[in-house]
């Protein structure tokens, strides 16, 4: 861990508290220190949603604690976002997208910011993302990689739709999936199509473009 528990423990406190000014005090610290990107990502602003969440479905906070908690750190992610681009770029483009019927996006941002940060052109279309206009995107694009992002296990069954129309469309594009939702089931998805595999960390994700797709 390159991120001190002290450090933790501090943001996650003003986080629960709403106090967007310190937490984005904290941040700019951190950034001030050199501290890496990915480790903000990971340690802090991943660790600490998962905590929120997991405080949340025990009814230890309420919804509209959560709700701030997360508009706070996605509103960390956008000052971050400009240093995202030091990476030498690889020429490669991803299209990253949460899947119809989810409202949960910040994982799926900081996904495409994770192929950003590896040199990749991240497009990233946010929540509830219609069938068609992802169809549309990923003509236009012609990605070399399309990112699923799912959040709520009962949306499972739209993932499963847009997999098999991207597949009759678009057979030969590698995708990959990911989210909270695989926690309750689902990661033997790549058993169904062919070409789609479960990534199950920002890490993860991170070894693959650099062990498989190296410049």
């Amino acid at each position: 861990m390159i991120i001190p528990e002290t450090n933790y423990q501090a943001f996650l406190k003003v986080l629960l508290q709403g106090d967007r000014s310190s937490c984005h005090t904290q941040v700019e610290s951190m950034l001030r220190q050199d501290t890496p990107i990915r480790a903000i990502y990971v340690e802090l602003f991943q660790r600490a949603l998962y905590e929120v969440g997991a405080l949340w479905e025990t009814n230890r906070i309420s919804v509209a604690v959560e709700h701030l908690a997360t508009a706070i750190v996605e509103s960390l992610l956008g000052t971050i976002y400009p240093r995202l681009f030091a990476a030498e770029r690889t020429g490669r483009k991803a299209v990253v997208s949460c899947v119809a019927g989810e409202y949960h996006q910040i994982g799926g941002r900081m996904v495409a910011d994770t192929f950003e940060m590896c040199g990749w052109d991240g497009y990233f279309l946010g929540a509830n993302t219609p069938m068609e206009e992802l169809c549309h995107i990923l003509l236009e694009k012609k990605p070399n990689m399309l990112a699923l992002s799912l959040s709520v296990f009962f949306n499972l069954h739209h993932l499963h739709t847009a997999i098999a129309r991207i597949r009759t469309d678009m057979p030969e594009i590698p995708i990959i999936v990911g989210g909270q939702a695989f926690r309750w089931g689902g990661r033997d998805i790549g058993s169904t199509y062919s070409g789609v595999r479960y990534i199950p960390t920002l890490q993860h994700l991170e070894r693959v473009l650099h062990q498989e797709y190296a410049p």
